[in-house]
């Protein structure tokens, strides 16, 4: 059986797992699950996801989700070409730097937040995006101080792309997303230009999904 995908158009978290998928050449069918119109919640996708979140990737009858955890078991699974570095100082520095966008500044912008700002906050449209862009701009500005103290020389960690690279550039997908200008981060700025420069990551833009709204 060949590689599926649960994700959705819009998704940061589905985002950094095609990237990984395209860098590894594997060919994968992706399955939508309407985050926006809450199919995350249908009794169906609680059977493959406890945490009624994407991505999901099915392989070989194994589920596994969680964007991090996806692309590390691609990693064991395919190591060509590797995402996680080989000493154990740079994988720790490649996760933290991941865990950045991962753990840090992307969940707070995510469909759920958003509608529980609404719901028990009473919180507009207005203050909503203005909650997304706060957290958005924190993300930039740390990688961007992060990016300061160890130069990308191409990438995050030297001459090859990792999972620190992949979860950055989704760092522009929020800010494409809240229409944030991200040259006032330039070290930022420069690391996802090299990034979107490559059809992996340019193809799994969520703007280049069949589920966008053209």
């Amino acid at each position: 059986m060949g590689i599926q995908l649960y994700g959705f158009w819009r998704s940061n978290a589905a985002f950094r797992v095609r990237v990984a998928l395209a860098l590894k050449q594997l060919p994968f069918e992706e399955i939508e699950v309407d985050l926006l119109a809450g199919h995350q919640f249908d009794a169906d996708y609680a059977e493959v996801n406890a945490e009624r979140v994407v991505p999901t990737l099915v392989y070989n009858g194994h589920r596994v989700f969680q964007s991090l955890a996806i692309m590390e078991y691609l990693d064991e699974i395919h190591p060509s070409p590797r995402l996680m570095p080989d000493s154990a100082e740079d994988r720790a520095y490649a996760r933290a730097m991941a865990l950045v966008s991962v753990a840090d500044a992307h969940p707070l912008v995510v469909p759920r937040v958003r509608k529980h700002l609404a719901e028990t906050f009473g919180a507009d449209a207005n203050a909503i995006e203005a909650w997304c862009r706060h957290w958005a701009e924190e993300g930039l500005a740390t990688y961007e101080r992060m990016l300061v103290k160890r130069p990308a020389a191409p990438f995050a960690l030297g001459a090859s792309l990792s999972v620190a690279d992949i979860c950055i550039a989704g760092q522009k997908i929020i800010a494409d997303l809240h229409r944030l200008d991200i040259e006032a981060f330039p070290n930022v700025a420069a690391l996802m230009k090299r990034c979107f420069e490559l059809p992996a990551f340019a193809q799994a833009h969520p703007f280049e999904q069949a589920g966008y709204p053209r």
